[in-house]
C-alpha cells in the first residue's frame, strides 16, 4: 500500500501581550481608529513577541504542544521544516535551533522561505520525505515574528500583522491512496517573481546588509489573492476527483477577512466551516495556517474523517493549496 502522512497532532503558540487596534494607534501615534480597521480587514488584536522570543522560541512552544497532541517524543522526530519569514539569524537555520529548544539530537532539519504560503510549501516538503520512505516522523512549524519587520509608521500595513507559531507532527502510515483515506492527499505550489515587488521586505538578512521593513502593495495583492486561491483550490479538489460538496472545512491563510470570506463563498461554504483567527491574532504569515489549524482541531470542531482545505498566498508570490483528511 502506499505511505501516506497522517497529522497525529496539531500545537499553537501565542505570545502573551495581546495589542488591540486602539492601543496599536495610540501607541504609535497613527491616523486610524478601530472601526476603520475592523472595516477593511477584520483584525481586532494581534499578540506581539516579548523581547527575548524569538522565532525560535515561539516554534519550540508550538512543536512542544503539538507533540503532546500525538503523544510523542522530540526524540521521534526524524525531520524539522521550518516556515519563516523572520528567521533568528541568516543561519543557522530556526529549525535547528528549534531540534536543540526540543532537546533532541536526531534526524535533521532546515528553513523554508517562502513568506505567507511557507507553511503549506513545508507541509508539502515534509509530505514527500515521508511519501518517499525517508522519513517516519516530521514536524513541521510555520513560526513568525513579524513585529520586528513592521513599519509601525505605516498604518496601511502594521495594523495587518501580527507574532505567534503553529506546528503539526506528521506520521507515516498506509492507505490505499484514494481520497477516502486518512492524511494529506496533495498539495499545489506554484509562483511567479513577477509580482515580487507587491510585497516584500526591503533588507534584512540578505547580501544588501541593510535593515529591511516589510513593503506592500495593498489593493494588487488582495486583486491576486482572490482569483489564484480559487483557481489552486479548484485545482488541488480536481486532482483527487472532489468537488466544492466534499469540503468540510476551509483552513486559509490569516490575511484579512474580506479574503477569507470571499473564498468561504467561492467553496459554497457557510461561515461556521470556515475556521478565521484573524480577528485575534492578524496576520502570522506562515504560522496562521498551522495556528488556526491548531485551534480548530483543539476544540473539536475538525473530525476523523472531515476534508480540510488549506491555502495561502504570500510574498513572491507564491500560493498554494493543500487538502487533507484528518
Amino acid at each position: 500500500m502506499p505511505i501516506r502522512s497522517l497529522i497525529a497532532g496539531c500545537g499553537s503558540y501565542l505570545p502573551e501581550r495581546s495589542l488591540s487596534n486602539v492601543e496599536l494607534a495610540q501607541a504609535y501615534g497613527l491616523d486610524t481608529s478601530d472601526e476603520w480597521i475592523v472595516e477593511r480587514t477584520g483584525i481586532h488584536n494581534r499578540h506581539i513577541a516579548a523581547p527575548d522570543e524569538t522565532a525560535s522560541t515561539l516554534g519550540a512552544n508550538a512543536a512542544r504542544a503539538a507533540l503532546a497532541r500525538a503523544g510523542m517524543r522530540a526524540d521521534e522526530i526524524d525531520l524539522i521544516v521550518v516556515a519563516t519569514a523572520t528567521p533568528d539569524s541568516a543561519f543557522p537555520s530556526t529549525a535547528v535551533r528549534i531540534q536543540a529548544l526540543l532537546g533532541s539530537t536526531r534526524g535533521f532539519g532546515f528553513d523554508i522561505s517562502a513568506a505567507c504560503t511557507g507553511f503549506v510549501y513545508a507541509l508539502n516538503v515534509a509530505d514527500n520525505f515521508i511519501r518517499s520512505g525517508q522519513v517516519k516522523t516530521a514536524l513541521v512549524i510555520g513560526a513568525e515574528v513579524f513585529s520586528r519587520i513592521v513599519d509601525w509608521t505605516d498604518r496601511g500595513t502594521c495594523v495587518l500583522f501580527g507574532d505567534g507559531a503553529g506546528a503539526v507532527v506528521l506520521r507515516a502510515g498506509e492507505g490505499e491512496g484514494t481520497a477516502a483515506d486518512r492524511g494529506i492527499l496533495s498539495t499545489h505550489l506554484h509562483a511567479d517573481g513577477s509580482f515580487g515587488d507587491l510585497l516584500f521586505v526591503d533588507g534584512g538578512a540578505g547580501s544588501n546588509g541593510t535593515a529591511g521593513k516589510l513593503r506592500m502593495t495593498g489593493n494588487a495583492v488582495f486583486r491576486h489573492a482572490v482569483s489564484k486561491l480559487a483557481d489552486v483550490v479548484d485545482e488541488a479538489l480536481a486532482a483527487n476527483g472532489l468537488g466544492h460538496s466534499d469540503v468540510r472545512w476551509l483552513v486559509p491563510h490569516q490575511a484579512n477577512r474580506r479574503i477569507i470570506d470571499a473564498m468561504g463563498r467561492k467553496l459554497k461554504l457557510p461561515p461556521e466551516r470556515v475556521v478565521v483567527t484573524v480577528d485575534r491574532h492578524a496576520n502570522t504569515s506562515a504560522a496562521s495556517i498551522p495556528l488556526a489549524l491548531a485551534e480548530a482541531a483543539g476544540d473539536g470542531r475538525i473530525q476523523p474523517g472531515d476534508l480540510v482545505v488549506m491555502e495561502a498566498i504570500g510574498g513572491g508570490l507564491t500560493w498554494g493549496a493543500t487538502l487533507a483528511r484528518f
